[in-house]
């Protein structure tokens, strides 16, 4: 069992910049892969980034050039870099990990406001 904890959402103004983390109960040095996901009001949850084991970064189209995601194994933490924060980037984020044996992990979630 894995547990994971978001922190760093909040209420941002467009064009501005969040920091997300997410913390890990257990080592991620061996996690298949470790991603963000985020789901809008009303909507499901999809995909933001992820990375793999080998350090291999997928982004969603929207997010390309705007997000970074990142992580300290020291720390057992991974990272979502969030820069020109746009309203439509507005939702619930959750932190997401695939073990070495395929097992699926999910954070509570964080939430991120864009408004003026």
């Amino acid at each position: 069992q894995v547990q994971l904890v978001e922190s760093g959402g909040g209420l941002v103004q467009p064009g501005g910049s969040l920091r997300l983390s997410c913390a890990a109960s257990k080592t991620i040095v061996n996690f298949r892969i470790m991603g963000w996901y985020r789901q809008p009001p009303g909507k499901q949850r999809d995909l933001v980034a992820e990375m793999n084991r080998d350090g291999r970064t997928n982004y969603v189209d929207s997010v390309k050039g705007r997000f970074t995601i990142s992580r300290d194994t020291a720390k057992n933490t991974l990272y979502l870099e969030m820069n020109n924060l746009k309203p439509e980037d507005t939702a619930i984020y959750y932190c997401y990990i695939r073990s070495a044996l395929f097992a699926d992990f999910w954070g509570q979630g964080t939430q991120v406001t864009v408004s003026s």
